[in-house]
């Protein structure tokens, strides 16, 4: 029999990136008293990972509640939040975490309105029966357009299919830095407003609480005293600690299990609790093997529920041993096992990653959602001590029906100032893109929508940013597969690239800044084949960057130290990433980042570019 559960709600919190989910959840905690009174918090606690705090943008979905009193039921509710990334590399996190709730706060900035993520997480929220309740947050900005930012954001549930019932979304209005919620753009003091949304808008959980228990994993974290832990729904049924249960997998095993400790949460953390009933989003450590997208069930009627699916990757890299000279010198993991471990153990949590092995056992090919995507993977193995190269993506195709020959296609929002937007057209056209609209943004700059082949942007953010002097804002969003567009020139220059082993000169540096833009200082150690700078012509240049100047007197010796160097370009790992050609690696270690040619002998590497050119006739 099923019942409503008035006492808890469950809600995730979507938007395009940068649009302050994370601030809100700051203010939702603090104003239910999650915190003590003298107690210091930083801001965007959600963000707990390093790398979320560096760049600005949650990767990972994470689960808090919080406990308010219901004036009007008169009793105290449970609300279980679920923050979930805006940036459309780290889509598969919240499609899964969608699975958990019942409805959704769906953040709009002010000024910006709907953007691409915007689109992505309500269709996915929209296609599962959610409610949404709308939050137009940033009104206090100068640019601020609430009529018109609410229009688009009808118009846009319109054209995603949203029932009648989920286009008659509650709106209201915020300002997440001063944690101000209101009914108008005249805002409260507080958050009250929303939290009275939340319970008179987002449905209450109905549940069969007597049913054969049923719970489904979609997170997967890992506590250092009691091993893995799984996180998710429970769906029907209670689950009571120490209680034996039956693991069913996405292959249709039926393995014994145990619910060895059982937790909820409360605020930021998690507390240990005897009993859960359906509707409650729990978690369970001790386990061992499982699997994100498995049902927990009643071993005696043990029924799966629908495994979580998530769109399939478009780019791929080749990660692998590093190969390098300097191989071995600064990594703590470095060899193919150790590697190979950590890449299949990525798949346990990590649901849009595929892992396949190769040819080569020292090889194995990473697919995921996007260069941002991969790129964070390859950041993490780094900080964890792991020493490999990798290619540059390459996208995957697939072949139609008739076989004819696929390739990902991606939408790409454009903004940019009147002066700068002639120059990013023109670098859309020669990748192959085309324009889908263009109109003026409102505030000086100008907006474009172009279709774009995935090949044709790897890459193309820094050059964009370039292009622009670093003051456009571009986001894309997956739009499918087409059939293949044609050949394109992605990137016009060449490398510099050291034709010897040494350390760089400060005498060599300034002879060759003439050639192009370098890399690394003077001091700095290389090896031949080791890419140091980016050529202005579109062809390799072999340089002898250690070379030392030829002293004949004590003068000579003194004018040498007053060389002056224009500041190297530091290459962080995104752009190194984006800066690789096909005939390109980059060597990551713990300590550095190093783009290489997979050929290091220039003689050779010179050999295997003639037959090429050959080749081609």
């Amino acid at each position: 029999m099923k019942t409503t559960r008035t006492d808890l709600r469950n809600i995730a919190i979507i938007a395009h990136v940068d649009h302050g989910k994370t601030t809100l959840v700051d203010g939702l905690l603090r104003q239910a008293h999650t915190f003590r009174e003298n107690q210091r918090v930083a801001e965007r606690v959600m963000d707990s990972n390093d790398l979320e705090r560096e760049r600005g943008i949650t990767i990972l979905s994470k689960s808090t509640a919080i406990t308010i009193y219901d004036e009007e039921a008169k009793h105290d509710v449970k609300i279980n939040i679920v923050d979930t990334p805006g940036h459309a590399d780290f889509g598969g996190e919240v499609e899964r975490v969608l699975n958990m709730v019942d409805g959704v706060l769906l953040l709009v900035d002010a000024a910006e309105g709907p953007m691409p993520q915007t689109r992505f997480v309500l269709k996915k929220a929209l296609n599962l029966g959610h409610q949404a309740v709308v939050v137009i947050n940033k009104v206090d900005r100068k640019d601020a357009d609430v009529e018109r930012v609410l229009n688009e954001t009808f118009d846009l549930f319109i054209e995603l299919g949203a029932t009648d019932e989920q286009a008659d979304f509650t709106v209201v209005y915020a300002k997440a830095t001063s944690a101000q919620a209101g009914f108008s753009v005249d805002l409260s003091p507080n958050l009250q407003p929303l939290f009275e949304t939340i319970l008179r808008q987002i449905p209450a959980p109905v549940v069969d609480e007597i049913a054969p228990l049923q719970m489904l994993v979609t997170t997967l974290g890992y506590d250092e005293y009691r091993g893995v832990t799984a996180v998710g729904r429970v769906f029907a049924g209670k689950i009571v600690a120490g209680q034996k249960l039956a693991r069913l997998t996405a292959d249709g095993e039926n393995l014994p299990e145990s619910a060895r400790y059982l937790y909820t949460h409360e605020g930021l953390g998690k507390v240990e609790t005897e009993e859960a009933r359906a509707g409650e989003i729990v978690a369970l450590a001790g386990l061992d093997g499982i699997a994100i997208g498995e049902t927990l069930a009643d071993p005696e009627f043990p029924r799966a529920l629908p495994t979580i699916r998530v769109e399939k990757p478009t780019v791929r890299m080749t990660f692998g041993v590093n190969t390098s000279p300097f191989a071995g010198r600064e990594g703590k993991w470095s060899t193919s096992r150790k590697i190979r471990e950590r890449l299949f153990e990525e798949l346990r949590t990590n649901v849009a990653l595929r892992v396949e092995e190769t040819d080569s056992a020292e090889r194995f090919a990473v697919s995921g959602r996007g260069e941002l995507h991969l790129a964070i993977l390859i950041e993490t193995m780094r900080r964890e001590g792991y020493e490999l190269e990798v290619s540059r993506p390459e996208v995957i195709y697939r072949e139609s029906d008739k076989g004819e020959k696929l390739e990902p296609f991606e939408m790409v929002y454009i903004e940019s100032s009147p002066d700068t937007i002639g120059t990013v057209i023109e670098m859309l056209g020669r990748r192959r893109g085309r324009m889908t609209e263009m109109h003026d943004g409102g505030d000086g700059n100008t907006r474009v929508t172009y279709v774009v082949p995935t090949r044709g942007l790897l890459g193309f953010r820094y050059q964009f940013l370039t292009a622009t002097r670093g003051t456009g804002i571009m986001n894309t969003q997956f739009h499918g597969y087409e059939k293949m567009a044609g050949p394109m020139e992605t990137r016009q220059t060449g490398s510099l690239v050291a034709w010897e082993a040494g350390k760089t000169t400060a005498f060599a540096i300034k002879n060759g800044e003439d050639r192009g833009s370098f890399f690394l200082g003077p001091g700095v150690e290389v090896y031949e084949g080791m890419v140091v700078g980016e050529r202005v012509k579109s062809e390799d240049l072999d340089l002898n960057v250690c070379k030392k100047k030829h002293l004949t007197n004590m003068r000579s010796s003194g004018a040498d130290m007053e060389v002056r160097l224009t500041t190297p370009r530091a290459m962080s790992l995104d752009e190194s990433i984006e800066y690789l050609s096909d005939d390109e690696l980059l060597e990551v270690t713990p300590q550095s980042i190093r783009i290489r040619k997979r050929i290091l002998d220039s003689t050779k590497r010179g050999r295997e570019a003639k037959r090429a050119r050959e080749a081609l006739g």
